[in-house]
């Protein structure tokens, strides 16, 4: 009886999968990547072995790096809150990130409830005295507010209904502008920037949007904040702001054919006091020569413009199954919705 009880033993030690150990580092817990991809039906294989890991399965293909706080997510690149880690060359994530970051990008009807857009806020960077970036006789604040007119009218044909921080070339201080979305009831908030670099013009291009950084966690921009820096008000729909960044990161890119730069975290002023789903989009680098020369063009903030509805189109597809009713412009394929995210003619 009791050989028979040993093996039996034996046996169920052989089927059960062996668990890595998870570990503690700078206050966060992490877990092997691989044991987590697995419970979530995802199969890991090395790119570059101790490196790079990629986890997929027939809906997703996230890519992990060592010692980098850049995940790909389905082509897209998130920052994450925590650098991965390496043990014995084992990759780790913060399961932080693995929850709230990559699981809820993989599947995130599991997690939002539905959440109907009717209006939407528009924050055109800049503006008066407050040029923004400046190259040669250009400045910034020109293009954001030529970019939000146009964003405006093809978001009004999608059925939304469209508030501006401002429709023309005055100064309005940062806390103002969410205070007009949170006082206008707004659902949305995408604020409208266009980057610039010191260095390596010809190199860098592409747009970046984003999200506010969550609790705990230090800010990704070049001026980031702290991990201790607190919670903010928009803290409190930062998942939905991650999710409509990603949206609008990936549409951005699919629709324009332009290198992704991302989704990072900050706690800008016009981010963190948002209490809807609030993102920064940087569209494109006015310092790189040939990207500055679409900037400029009004057909390309057309385009760009439409890529930005189908961004909200799709993020709005995730996060309110059941928003539209009978008969809506922003209701169903091949909807009037649809058709106003083509651009119109050039004006």
């Amino acid at each position: 009886m009791k050989r028979l009880t040993l093996t039996l033993i034996i046996l169920c030690l052989a089927i059960l999968p062996s668990s890595a150990p998870s570990a503690t580092i700078n206050g966060q817990n992490y877990v092997p990547i691989t044991a987590w991809a697995k419970a979530n039906g995802l199969r890991c294989a090395w790119l570059k072995r101790g490196d790079v890991l990629a986890a997929t399965n027939r809906n997703t293909r996230l890519v992990f790096d060592k010692d980098s706080r850049m995940a790909e997510i389905n082509g897209i690149n998130v920052v994450l809150s925590y650098p991965v880690a390496s043990d014995k060359g084992v990759l780790l994530a913060a399961r932080m990130d693995l929850d709230s970051t990559v699981r809820l990008l993989m599947s995130p009807s599991g997690y939002l409830k539905p959440d109907p857009i009717k209006t939407i806020c528009l924050d055109p960077g800049h503006g008066g005295k407050d040029t923004g970036n400046h190259t040669f006789w250009r400045s910034e604040k020109t293009y954001t507010l030529a970019l939000a007119l146009e964003l405006r009218d093809q978001l009004k044909r999608a059925g939304f209904s469209v508030i501006l921080t401002r429709s023309k070339d005055t100064f309005v201080d940062l806390p103002n502008r969410p205070a007009l979305a949170n006082r206008r009831g707004a659902d949305l908030f995408v604020s409208l920037h266009f980057n610039a670099t010191k260095a390596a013009h010809d190199q860098v291009q592409g747009p970046e949007t984003y999200c506010i950084t969550p609790v705990g966690a230090s800010s990704s921009n070049a001026q980031g904040e702290g991990a201790n820096y607190g919670a903010t008000p928009a803290n409190r729909c930062e998942s939905r702001s991650l999710l409509l960044a990603y949206q609008m990161e990936k549409a951005l890119v699919q629709n324009l054919g332009v290198p992704d730069r991302g989704v990072p975290r900050a706690r800008f002023a016009v981010l963190r006091d948002a209490t809807m789903p609030a993102i920064l989009i940087e569209c494109g680098y006015m310092t790189h020569p040939a990207e500055r020369k679409r900037i400029y063009s009004a057909a390309y903030r057309q385009r760009m413009a439409q890529a930005i509805v189908k961004g909200v189109l799709a993020y709005q597809k995730l996060t309110s199954p059941q928003r539209a009713r009978p008969g809506s412009m922003a209701s169903g394929s091949g909807s009037r919705a649809e058709a106003a995210a083509k651009p119109a003619r050039s004006r």
